[in-house]
């Protein structure tokens, strides 16, 4: 029996509609050809109706998906005794990438030292970052909440501790199929005014190197390439004066994620907590994403001179960091209190939910302390 999947409202469709339109339109100016990574960016960020950047809600047991920070607090709680030890060697601040709905910035804040001084969040969203002050305006105390800055374009340099939850997995990615004996770039057509994926013949030198280093050459075989990735990395390993970058996504290694068997990639949609695998379902409405080739991210920080710190499943990393001990302090075993939070913390660590899937790198720059999160279970020689 097929799940029922909820239909969008009226509003809704009309606006995945007009998004459609808009892409079918530069696809037919462009030789009837999209790369999909930029059909992926329209999708999720297109200024009117991208999924991120229109009204929709998205995040949480009403949204499409479900986040660590909203699961428990206790996620934040043990992040921030990693980042306690790490902001007396800065200059006291946190740059958050993509903070959805606020939660993890309002779990932390009251958890961290005094020796914070600012809480940036960048946030291209103005939507969603209308939602984050609102839910911070109700959560914090005014201190604390005038710690917190938004930022809408990143800073000139970084001094502090940059942090992206279920970040990397949102930037668009290429598409490259090895047919007939050469990879070919996975772009977006139009037939019949619907869309369908097709294949050019691959030009860049860029994306050919990528392809050939990662992708094996199997007939058919379907994968992404994560070239945005890469240079986002950069960028901000190239502006980090001092500090660390700490991400926690979820993806593989290189050898895990193009595995033979892989045959098809990583591409997911997400719609009202349904997986979604046609990546032309509601568009606009439905997040898009692929899972983070975490190889590619040490690449992209070691090849800024950024020192590499580890590399470890969530599970690993928040075990190490006592999250266990501050669920027994949640109250008496057997309370309501307890319980809720027993069965988040099982949803976090259980290799079979986002226990080890989910995984932790971190890189640091003229810093020196004791990384506890990465104390057992590194498995940074998988990359």
């Amino acid at each position: 029996m097929k799940p029922h999947i909820p239909q969008p409202s009226d509003e809704a469709r009309q606006s995945s509609q007009q998004l459609c339109q808009r892409i079918r339109q530069e696809i037919i100016a462009h030789d009837n050809w999209m790369p999909f990574s930029r059909f992926m960016e329209l999708a999720l960020y297109h200024p009117e109706f991208g999924y991120y950047t229109g009204g929709s809600h998205k995040i949480g047991s009403s949204g499409d998906f479900i986040t660590a920070p909203t699961l428990s607090p206790l996620f934040a709680q043990t992040l921030a005794r990693q980042l306690n030890t790490l902001l007396p060697q800065t200059d006291g601040n946190i740059y958050e990438f993509g903070a959805g709905t606020g939660r993890l910035a309002a779990d932390l804040l009251p958890r961290l030292s005094d020796g914070l001084q600012n809480y940036y969040i960048i946030e291209l969203s103005a939507e969603l970052a209308q939602r984050q002050r609102t839910w911070l305006d109700r959560q914090l105390n005014p201190e604390l909440n005038e710690k917190v800055i938004h930022l809408s374009a990143l800073p000139n340099t970084f001094d502090g501790i940059i942090l992206g939850n279920e970040v990397l997995d949102a930037i668009p990615v290429e598409r490259m199929r090895y047919q007939a004996g050469a990879f070919r770039q996975v772009g977006v057509g139009v037939e019949d005014k619907q869309f369908i994926q097709t294949t050019k013949p691959l030009l860049s030198q860029t994306l050919m190197q990528a392809a050939q280093a990662y992708l094996p050459a199997i007939e058919g075989y379907t994968s992404e390439l994560h070239p945005a990735q890469y240079a986002f990395i950069s960028t901000l390993s190239q502006k980090l004066a001092r500090g660390a970058m700490i991400w926690i996504d979820y993806g593989f290694d290189a050898q895990q994620y193009y595995h033979p068997q892989r045959n098809d990639g990583t591409l997911i949609g997400h719609y009202r907590h349904h997986t979604i695998h046609d990546p032309f379902f509601h568009i606009g409405l439905t997040d898009l994403t692929a899972h983070v080739n975490f190889t590619d991210i040490a690449q992209a920080a070691t090849d800024a001179e950024l020192d590499f710190i580890g590399y470890t499943t969530q599970a690993h990393f928040l075990l190490n960091l006592g999250i266990t001990d501050l669920l027994a302090a949640t109250g008496d075993v057997g309370s309501t209190a307890y319980l809720r939070e027993a069965a988040a913390v099982q949803k976090l660590l259980n290799q079979h939910e986002m226990g080890e899937l989910f995984k932790v790198i971190a890189f640091g720059k003229h810093i020196n302390v004791d990384w506890q999160g990465f104390q057992f279970g590194d498995i940074s020689h998988k990359l």
